[in-house]
């Protein structure tokens, strides 16, 4: 009997001692714990800072010729981040999109027809875009591109119209858009000849835009005095359609896509979070000229400017999402072709000191003069691009287009200039670099993420996911289906 107590009260003394470590052991799990609630927060938090970077033509050749020209070393930053996913590009009606359709569907998660900007392909229904759902919530948006704010990525964001040739109409709607930041390119709308095509003419955008009380910053010193909360609408020196200088033309002087952003990380940052979209436009022009040396430096610009959102989120990172993509590739560019087999030597574009469209300015200059022979004009082409560039088998076709540009009736640069594009197409060949179109292909483009939700970005799928999913992490409100 007293065997059986001392066996009872063993058993009694192992149960209790059973139950308290059940107790301690689910304590430490019990949403009463602070450091579990701490943690079961970070896991559930929203994205408070949303970065949307678009590089406009950029397909995969164009990010890894960009990476291949990198000296010392280096890498894009874009590229280093952990997820990487494809989306496809097509409109609502057509296979191969413009930037128009294509920031329609990165805007807004709808699909719509080529031109429109930030509408159904009816022309009827406007489309509630992301930058829209965030100022909504109460985070601060900034809009930033290396081309003419009112040109068609940026304008996907905050405007509405039936068509991107409406500059004057979408540029008029920065003003009452309430957004935070405006940065980059000048209004091209904003040019008489584009007032002249409006209706309905409403006054000088600038006029528009302080009336709306937003502060101008027309270089670096005054968009560094810009105070954080402030609404400010800052460009830098523009060109004849309001775009910054290609990377490599751009002067000291020059505000460059990286500055535009990281000033307007400081006057966006708030506790309530920010949404900022920022585009590298001159990929795209540059691509269109079939200009590889411009490309990859303006692709090298833009992932600059990626660093400083990167810079951000390590001072954040349970709370900022970057997402890198593009609206579409453009071009067709190939890194090889048939006549180099797989040689490659794209160290030559490095000889290239200035942009095609630079070099187009100089020769319609020329042309206007009538002064430069062609000895004298082949003698500035390898200066600019390089002594390897031309050899004695060119000389004849150079001559030839450079006779055709000089005899042509009206002065111009893009119209009449046959003379820059062949010396760019030579120095092309000659480093391996192939292009099928001086236009948009239909090529899937790539999608790099980074931070709070980014592992939602792996796999391949549409261009309006990426705007669905990036709604649908920061519980932004989602297009009605």
């Amino acid at each position: 009997m007293r065997v059986y107590r001392q066996k009872e009260s063993f058993f009694r003394s192992m149960n209790m001692a059973l139950l308290l470590t059940i107790m301690v052991s689910a304590s430490a799990f019990c949403p009463a714990n602070p450091a579990l609630q701490a943690a079961a927060k970070v896991r559930t938090s929203l994205p408070r800072y949303l970065f949307l970077f678009i590089g406009d033509g950029m397909g995969p050749a164009q990010v890894k010729l960009s990476s291949t020209l990198l000296e010392n070393g280096r890498t894009l930053a874009m590229t280093s981040f952990p997820v990487l996913g494809m989306a496809t590009t097509h409109a609502a009606d057509h296979l191969i999109t413009d930037s128009g359709a294509a920031s329609t569907a990165l805007a807004t998660g709808y699909k719509t027809t080529i031109g429109t900007i930030s509408m159904a392909g009816n022309h009827l229904d406007t489309l509630k875009t992301i930058a829209e759902m965030a100022k909504a919530k109460g985070m601060r948006t900034g809009i930033v591109s290396s081309v003419g704010i009112d040109d068609a990525t940026p304008a996907c964001f905050y405007a509405h119209n039936p068509s991107r040739a409406n500059l004057y109409d979408i540029a008029t709607q920065m003003a009452s858009s309430g957004f935070d930041y405006f940065g980059g390119g000048y209004s091209h709308g904003n040019f008489p000849e584009n007032q002249a095509k409006t209706k309905v003419f409403k006054g000088d955008i600038i006029n528009l835009m302080q009336s709306a009380h937003y502060l101008l910053a027309r270089n670096s010193k005054e968009l560094a005095a810009i105070k954080p909360g402030t609404r400010c609408w800052a460009y830098s020196d523009y060109d004849s359609k309001g775009a910054l200088s290609f990377a490599m033309d751009r002067h000291e002087s020059e505000t460059s896509l990286a500055e535009f952003t990281r000033e307007g990380i400081r006057l966006l940052n708030n506790p309530k979070g920010f949404f900022m979209m920022v585009e590298g436009g001159k990929i795209d022009w540059a691509c269109h000229a079939n200009d590889a040396a411009a490309a990859a430096h303006d692709v090298e610009s833009f992932d600059k400017a990626i660093e400083e959102a990167l810079a951000f989120y390590h001072r954040h990172p349970r709370e900022t999402l970057i997402v890198v993509t593009a609206d579409h590739e453009c071009g067709g560019l190939s890194l090889g072709n048939a006549a180099n087999g797989y040689e490659t030597r794209f160290d030559l574009l490095r000889h290239q000191k200035i942009s095609q469209q630079r070099f187009a300015e100089k020769v319609n200059r020329w042309k206007k003069r009538g002064t430069v022979t062609f000895p004298m004009a082949l003698d500035s082409a390898k200066v600019y691009f390089g002594r390897g560039t031309v050899d004695a088998g060119d000389r004849n076709a150079l001559q030839r287009a450079y006779q055709a540009t000089m005899n042509s009736e009206a002065p111009g640069i893009k119209s009449n200039d046959t003379f820059s594009p062949a010396i760019t197409t030579l120095l092309n060949n000659r480093a391996a670099i192939g292009w099928s179109s001086n236009a948009h292909t239909a090529l899937p483009v790539q999608v790099f993420a980074i931070g709070r939700g980014a592992e939602a970005f792996m796999g391949y799928y549409d261009n309006t996911d990426i705007a669905k999913k990036i709604m649908q992490l920061a519980r932004l409100k989602p297009p009605v289906k």
